[in-house]
């Protein structure tokens, strides 16, 4: 590790099994403020729809909540899915959360719909049409929040002349070839589709053009991460993580499990396969472990951020996860200088 890394959290608002979103929304809270305390850089959420244990599906009005209960931590979006929106409507929320909390949000964008085929179609029935033109979108959205904007016929307030930070998200080499043309941050999917990860930073880096905003690459990975005192302790919760993957690839809809003793009687041998690959960038075990761990993968990804989500049904057992890993990234940080 050659330069400090800033640590951010990625919350998915996952309602646990057998409670409900107004649990969820009180334990985001709580979340954001411990993170906003410990000294993270962000807390972003993401917008998935017709997902019942999903409490995040109104991802705007959820940051703005988060932004008025923290200080100084950066609230944002991990992301806005931009098909599913008009590009004058993200930029007026966002210039709105700009004007309310300065300096503290970011708008991370996706091109996926953050949901199913007729959920995507009935949020809008162009939606396909527009996950093709979400370059052209995303240079409309920059318009909207440009100073440049002013005299145009169609203009968003209070998003003009904002300092929003723009972020393209993705999984795919697509992703990265928009984020280097474009000359935006990119942020990595690893906590459910590591497979290109390492690929696409590389085609990153060496194709990146720099813009106005941001003069060279700059890429943060999303992991998975459970920390705790011990790595026993660790790994048992992380089954609740790992149960989540194979309800996805089920399709059962659950909200987040208790942890299990072992995994075996409830996993098949291809089921098991499929969720390794899933997540494949995820980090378990006490600090010691996941300082050796974690700078092994920083180092190898060679990134600029981390960002990590942790799915642990305990909150107590969560939040002792998210202090954990602070200490963590503090720590390897404060290796390099001696």
């Amino acid at each position: 590790m050659k330069n400090q890394i800033s640590v951010s959290i990625l919350e998915l608002a996952i309602i646990t099994q057998g409670s409900n979103a107004t649990e969820t929304f009180q334990k985001t809270k709580d979340i954001a403020q411990l993170a906003d305390q410990l000294g993270y850089k962000r807390f972003w959420l993401a917008e998935h729809h017709n997902m019942a244990h999903v409490a995040s599906s109104a991802t705007v009005v959820l940051i703005g909540f988060i932004a008025s209960q923290t200080q100084n931590i950066r609230v944002g979006s991990g992301g806005i899915m931009l098909p599913n929106h008009s590009p004058l409507i993200v930029a007026e929320q966002f210039g709105t959360l700009e004007t309310l909390y300065p300096n503290r949000i970011d708008l991370g964008l996706g091109r996926a719909p953050g949901t199913d085929q007729p959920t995507a179609e009935a949020i809008r029935k162009d939606f396909f049409e527009q996950a093709q033109r979400f370059p052209q979108n995303v240079t409309k959205l920059q318009d909207y929040f440009s100073a440049e904007n002013a005299t145009a016929k169609v203009r968003a307030f209070p998003a003009e002349g904002a300092n929003v930070p723009i972020w393209i998200l993705g999984s795919s080499m697509e992703s990265a070839a928009l984020a280097a043309a474009y000359g935006l941050p990119y942020a990595f999917a690893g906590h459910f589709a590591p497979r290109q990860m390492i690929q696409a930073f590389e085609f990153y880096r060496e194709n990146f053009q720099a813009s106005t905003v941001l003069d060279k690459p700059k890429t943060m990975a999303c992991v998975n991460i459970v920390a705790a005192d011990t790595n026993e302790e660790a790994e048992f919760l992380s089954t609740s993580l790992y149960q989540m993957f194979l309800n996805l690839i089920r399709n059962d809809r659950k909200g987040l499990q208790p942890p299990v003793a072992s995994l075996d009687d409830i996993m098949g041998e291809e089921e098991r396969f499929h969720v390794d690959q899933m997540t494949a960038c995820t980090f378990t075990g006490n600090k010691e472990q996941l300082e050796i761990d974690l700078k092994k993968f920083i180092n190898y990804a060679r990134i600029d951020e981390l960002m990590v989500t942790s799915p642990i049904y305990d909150h107590q057992a969560k939040l002792k996860s998210i202090q954990i890993t602070k200490e963590v990234i503090d720590s390897l940080n404060y290796s390099i200088h001696i």
